[in-house]
């Protein structure tokens, strides 16, 4: 049998593809700012992640050139051998102080974050416990682990003390949540999860891939609830408020330490290029010294939010700049999309399996650099777009 078979009968995309339908590796000519432009046709972006607006920001892009004059394009070599700067070391400290924690240690992507440390503090005696809803990085990482896995339902304490209650007591447990929920935007109820995490002695991970630069201050979910010292370690990505490549993780000096010998994906992969720890340092001293960016974001998903939920929309759970708009079946959620695309919108459709069958949806998600007419004018296409495919 020929292992290519499976790839010679993929026709799923094809077809959607010749279809109009396909919403993926779409290319843009831009995708920085709040307008994109595909093919000469102008789209308020309403997809990315780019929260804080940063990835057009003067001193981000001034760091990240002055960085490649200084150092090159690449450290070619891993942390462990010869890729380590001092402006990476640099980097770790500011990330370490920002988030509340003695040690920080950044990686090449957010997923190796999340594969490389879940890997490494979990062991094949260990029990990893994940909200369903959490990353597929996270979930990757659980299985690299080579512990047991348990899953509780999303966001739903009884379970997880169900889940915890039945776990030995000579085994070591480790639960890892999202901070930020980045489909339904919601929020990991930490201020229960930290007491249970005592009660049954499992340590606590949290992924704040989505709530650095937006929760907290800017700081992320701990300190959005005022329990950075109750979170054992925390993570977050750079692809997103930092407006770069790479990510991180912090926690106490001593398992930071370990960490850095023990998780494979630090320690044979290529270390983040200059230019990208540059912009991740520039990010950090505009969040420190423009809190007002945070405020401005906060603001503009609460409108959006209102708005939407008064011409009629489900946006579901979220509190948060991550709104989706519930649609609940796979063709409408595509034909929604569609025409809010050639209507000048962009949003990203999400179907089952990436969604529970149900819960098939339009993630939208802003910046603090939309502005009000920006904003309004995505509101108009959706209320048109929504009354045409009746969903208000």
């Amino acid at each position: 049998m020929d292992i290519f078979e499976k790839c010679y009968g993929f026709t799923t995309a094809k077809e959607a593809i010749e279809a109009g339908f396909y919403p993926y590796f779409i290319p843009l000519t831009g995708n920085e700012g709040t307008e994109s432009d595909y093919k000469g046709h102008r789209l308020i972006m309403c997809g990315s992640n780019n929260y804080l607006g940063l990835t057009t920001h003067p001193k981000v892009r001034q760091a990240a050139i002055d960085a490649i004059h200084n150092f090159g394009t690449s450290c070619t070599g891993s942390r462990f051998l010869n890729g380590t700067l001092e402006m990476h070391e640099q980097l770790e400290g500011e990330l370490a102080e920002w988030v509340g924690k003695e040690a920080a240690l950044i990686f090449s992507t957010g997923m190796q974050v999340n594969l490389g440390v879940i890997s490494a503090i979990v062991c094949r005696d260990d029990i990893v416990i994940l909200d369903k809803d959490d990353h597929a990085s996270i979930v990757d990482g659980a299985f690299l682990s080579r512990g047991e896995i348990k899953r509780f339902r999303h966001n739903d304490m009884d379970d997880l003390e169900r889940v915890l209650e039945k776990l030995p007591k000579d085994k070591g447990k480790m639960v890892v949540v999202d901070g930020l929920f980045s489909m339904e935007g919601d929020i990991a109820p930490l201020p229960e999860i930290v007491p249970l995490c005592k009660k049954f002695d499992a340590r606590l991970m949290v992924d704040d891939a989505h709530s650095t630069g937006v929760l907290g201050g800017g700081r992320g979910t701990a300190a959005h609830f005022g329990l950075t010292d109750e979170v054992d370690l925390i993570m977050s990505t750079f692809s997103k408020s930092f407006a770069s490549l790479g990510g991180f993780i912090a926690g106490d000096e001593q398992v930071i330490h370990y960490i850095k010998h023990f998780a494979r994906s630090i320690i044979f992969s290529a270390s983040i290029p200059p230019s990208n720890t540059a912009a991740v340092l520039a990010s950090l001293d505009v969040m420190r010294t423009e809190p007002e960016r945070v405020e401005r974001l906060l603001q503009i998903a609460d409108y959006m939010r209102t708005e939407y939920q008064r011409l009629g929309f489900d946006t579901g759970h979220s509190v948060t700049p991550v709104i989706p708009i519930l649609i609940g079946d796979d063709m409408r959620t595509f034909m929604t999309w569609k025409m809010l695309f050639e209507s000048g919108v962009f949003v990203n459709p999400v179907i089952s399996p990436a969604v529970a069958a149900g819960r098939q949806m339009l993630r939208t998600s802003y910046m603090a650099t939309h502005t009000d007419e920006q904003l309004d004018e995505v509101l108009t296409t959706f209320e048109m777009v929504g009354k045409q495919v009746g969903l208000i």
